[in-house]
């Protein structure tokens, strides 16, 4: 096992890879900008090496410098969390050309999976369902069109470097699609530096249903269930929970199977998650994400499995220890973003964290960096903790959730946690009948 190991990332996702390394006896060196000198990975972490100022192209982005830390603590290895690099396929290969270990799937399954167009077509010739779509990239106006009415409308046009929602219109007729093409073009050049482009037929009220996967270098594949991310706004995540409401026990082993064979096709090494769009009972393949996913804990509270701990053996070369059925799913858990952006208008809300109280008792986790008299920097992701919450089953999650949420206190900014209140008292929620589009019909009907 690594005696020593560099975390490039920051709040609570340092934090909580900080914590599985200490319950395996690693040490760990934490990176930070100038910004989050006192920041709370920074303060737990055995060491820590300022990489650079505030903008993270200059520090979290900043890879000679983050290569540099691990030469000046000797760390052996280096997580990269999510987010920044932890789906950069070069940096993956810098790591391993300087002799360290990268916690993360192989430079060539990142690259691959990185692609979108690629990552569709690999998905389909292992044996995953797609939506119908493109082949590839639609090189001209002329070809999107003829693509579109073969499918039918509505259509997404999407990045094929894409995530996060940038690159992705949807042409609702033909008279729409030229002006979405050009738009999603142009959005895709800025944001990626690549302005390739497929199409795939819009569904209408899918569910977002994701599924977990671990694999070591000895050819075992396991899946851990699913989680339900359909509660979204501008395609961001906001609530997850597993297992999904919307699937039965023949789904769930159908989908799980599918995965696992098709990873075991394609050679993957590591933790990662296959997400779907699902629709009147049929699973349409979305991407891959070669990374660990901010939704992780809501499968560690329903399976007992430490998933960050997992990552670690795996990059250290040890077998997983559980065979497919040992993995058994109990209860149900629910995870809320909790973001520091006004609830409604999700304007970002850095500043001061004048008084802080997280939840406590049995099934309540909450996973965050603040703390009293933290100041959130105005420079990164708004992401300040998440809330999980696990019950025998989806009814004790629920109402243990707004429990939880009652007891929450983050004083100082705005949080998203009174949008989460509202959010767990409603009939639909109540009942797990949403779609991806739900939050946002929602919340234009909803004024704060």
């Amino acid at each position: 096992m690594f005696e020593k190991v560099l975390i490039a990332n920051r709040g609570e996702i340092a934090l909580r890879i900080n914590r599985a390394c200490k319950e395996m006896g690693i040490s760990t060196v934490a990176i930070h900008s100038t910004a989050d000198a006192d920041a709370m990975h920074v303060r737990l972490a055995d060491e820590s090496v300022c990489v650079g100022p505030p903008a993270a192209a200059q520090s979290y982005l900043n890879i000679p410098q983050i290569i540099a830390a691990c030469e000046i603590t000797g760390a052996e290895a280096i997580h990269p969390g999510y987010g920044f690099l932890s789906e950069n396929a070069r940096f993956a290969e810098i790591v391993k050309e300087h002799g360290l270990v990268f916690i993360g799937p192989e430079p060539e399954q990142i690259r691959l999976m990185g692609d979108k167009i690629a990552a569709k077509q690999a998905a389909k010739s292992a044996g995953i369902p797609t939506v119908p779509g493109s082949d590839g990239g639609v090189s001209s106006d002329d070809e999107a069109k003829r693509i579109a009415r073969d499918i039918g409308y509505p259509v997404l046009i999407k990045a094929s470097a894409g995530g996060g929602g940038r690159g992705m219109k949807v042409a609702r007729s033909e008279s729409e699609l030229n002006l979405a093409l050009a738009t999603a073009r142009a959005e895709a050049k800025a944001a990626f530096g690549n302005d390739a482009v497929y199409l795939e037929k819009y569904l209408t009220r899918p569910r977002h249903i994701e599924v977990q996967v671990l694999a070591d270098s000895f050819g075992k594949i396991l899946h851990l269930g699913e989680r339900d991310c359909s509660l979204q706004r501008r395609h961001q995540k906001v609530w997850e929970e597993a297992p999904s409401p919307a699937l039965n026990a023949t789904q769930r082993q159908e989908i799980g199977r599918t995965v696992t064979t098709a990873l075991e096709k394609l050679g993957y090494l590591g933790a990662g998650t296959i997400e779907f769009l699902f629709e009147d009972g049929c699973f349409y393949f979305i991407e891959m994400n070669t990374r660990l996913q901010v939704e992780h804990p809501v499968t560690e509270a329903i399976t007992g499995i430490d998933i960050v701990r997992e990552q670690l053996r795996i990059a250290a070369g040890f077998p997983l220890e559980l065979e497919q059925r040992d993995i058994t799913i109990s209860g149900h858990a629910i995870e809320c973003r909790i973001n520091a952006e006004n609830p409604f208008t999700f304007r970002p809300s850095p500043g001061l964290i004048e008084a802080f109280h997280p939840p406590g008792g049995l099934g309540v986790r909450f996973d965050s960096a603040m703390y009293t008299g933290y100041r959130i920097p105005p420079y990164y992701d708004s992401l300040a903790g998440k809330l999980i919450v696990h019950g025998r089953n989806r009814n004790e999650c629920l109402m243990r959730l707004r429990r939880a949420l009652d007891e929450l206190v983050v004083a100082g900014i705005e949080t998203t946690i009174p949008l989460f209140q509202r959010l767990v008292r409603e009939p639909d929620i109540i009942n797990g009948d949403y779609n991806i589009h739900w939050l946002e019909h929602w919340l234009a009907s909803h004024p704060s």
